[in-house]
């Protein structure tokens, strides 16, 4: 099975496979292929065709004082791991 190609690629695995197999310029790619010399540079330095993950790998989260200082208190009070305190915060 194939994994599904993100929603704003412009290019196939196929196109990605003929670019880093391709001995062309740069702009001559871009050119035929539709797409920015920065996305062919992209390709020609990749091993793989795939697409890659675009999520994030961690989770971007600021606590105010107050809501630290809640935090260390449910830590210290509750016998809950990371997770189960997060879902209680």
């Amino acid at each position: 099975m194939q994994a599904p190609l993100h929603r704003n690629a412009t290019t196939t695995p196929r196109i990605r496979r003929e670019i880093q197999q391709s001995k062309e310029p740069v702009a001559v790619l871009a050119k035929r292929y539709g797409v920015t010399g920065s996305t062919i540079r992209t390709w020609k330095d990749r091993d793989f065709v795939e697409d890659v993950s675009h999520t994030a790998h961690w989770i971007q989260t600021t606590l105010s004082s107050a809501q630290e200082v809640v935090v260390v208190e449910l830590r210290q009070l509750l016998p809950l791991s990371l997770d189960g305190l997060l879902v209680v915060t």
